[in-house]
This record gives C-alpha cells, structure tokens and sequence, in this order.
C-alpha cells in the first residue's frame, strides 16, 4: 500500500518490485488516500467498533482511543504497509576487499500477527558475506522494523528482510534467523505462554554450505 501522492526511493522501489517478483509481498492493495485520510476513516471506523463493543465513549478516559488508534495504526505499528516510509539505506563499495561474515544478533523485533491482529515479539539474527557492496549496520535493524510494522506471517516476514537484503546488497549470500513469541497463541485459544517459533530464511553459501550455516546458527 502506497499513498498515491508518496515518491518512493530507489532502494524502496527495489525491493518492493523483488518481493513481487517472488510472491513474498504482503497482500496490499494500492491506496486512494493519504495518510491523513486514513487516520480520519480509521477512526471513524474505530468509533464505530468500539461502540459496538459496549464501550461508552463519551468517558474521558475513553474519549480519544478511536483517534489515537488510528493514528497508531498508520504511524507506527502499520507504517511498513507504505514503502514511502522504507528507510534510507546506506550502502557503500566494499573497497576494503571485506570477505567474512557480518552478523548482527539480537535485533529487536515487534511485529502483529495478521490473523488476530495482537503483537508478535521476539528477536531476529541477520548476516550476509560482503561481496560488491556493504551496508551500514543500523541498516538492517531497520528494515527488520520496516517489514516488522506490518500485520505478518513470521515465515513471510523472515524471507521479506532476506529479499530486501540480497536486493539491496547484490548478493544471495544472506541468513535471516527469527525467534519470537505470538500472542496469538500466549494471549488467546491455547493460551501457552511457553512456546516460541523460530524461522530461517538462507541465500547462497548459507544454504549450499554446511560450516557457513553452521557458523551462522550458532551463539
């Protein structure tokens, strides 16, 4: 979803048409309004929601929770949903001649399941072996979060941040590795607040050699 009036970057164009290109883009349908005009439709709708829930919305405590939710659904927890919101990547020739493995642990990673609609929580691993290019490292943290505020699969969301990546960096030599907790299952129906998922996404050597994954999927 883009808003009609968005000028995507380059990198953002990128990537949206590999993600296409693969079938791993999250189902969006281009959009009519700005984000304006959705915070306004969204709460209206909210209100709407809400009141049928009972609620009393003339409380003040409970006032202004159909406007905050909407603007909390376009600026944050679904801003991903826009790739005019796709961060500014940084990436530079690998002139230094670079060849071991760059892996970042431990990124933080708040997502929402789109079945439910409640929180996804975990941490995600990603590396890649520099070859024409090399990204700067908060970069990836980024698009972890870019692709994370969207309603998701964690399978599709795994594979999204590998795409973009090998995309970005000219390289299928990338891993992206998700652990994560879905409130989906802790909150609600089987209620096991123990369980985690954990998904892996591989690209090149990553895949096709054994001590390279190895090297990766360890602590």
């Amino acid at each position: 979803m883009t808003s009609k009036e968005a000028i995507l970057s380059e990198s953002a164009q990128l990537v949206q048409a590999a993600l296409l290109e693969r079938g791993l883009e999250t189902p969006m349908l281009p959009s009519e309004f700005s984000a304006k005009e959705r915070k306004v439709k969204i709460e209206q709708h909210m209100r709407e929601i809400l009141t049928l829930m009972s609620l009393d919305l003339s409380d003040d405590s409970l006032a202004d929770t159909p406007k905050r939710i909407a603007k909390m659904y376009v600026d944050e927890i679904f801003s991903g949903l826009d790739y005019a919101n796709f961060p500014k990547i940084t990436v530079i020739e690998n002139k230094m001649g670079f060849d071991e493995m760059v892996k970042v642990n431990d990124i933080s990673l708040t997502s929402t399941c789109e079945h439910h609609l409640v929180t996804i929580d975990g941490l995600a691993r990603v590396a890649y072996l520099p070859r024409k290019n090399i990204i700067g490292l908060s970069k990836i943290n980024r698009i972890v979060r870019f692709f994370a505020q969207r309603p998701q699969v964690q399978e599709r969301l795994t594979q999204q941040v590998l795409v973009a990546l090998q995309t970005l960096l000219e390289t299928k030599d990338v891993a992206v590795k998700m652990d994560a907790v879905h409130y989906c299952v802790k909150s609600r129906g089987v209620m096991d607040s123990t369980s985690s998922t954990t998904t892996t996404a591989l690209g090149g050597i990553f895949k096709s050699n054994p001590a390279t994954r190895a090297e990766f999927l360890s602590n």
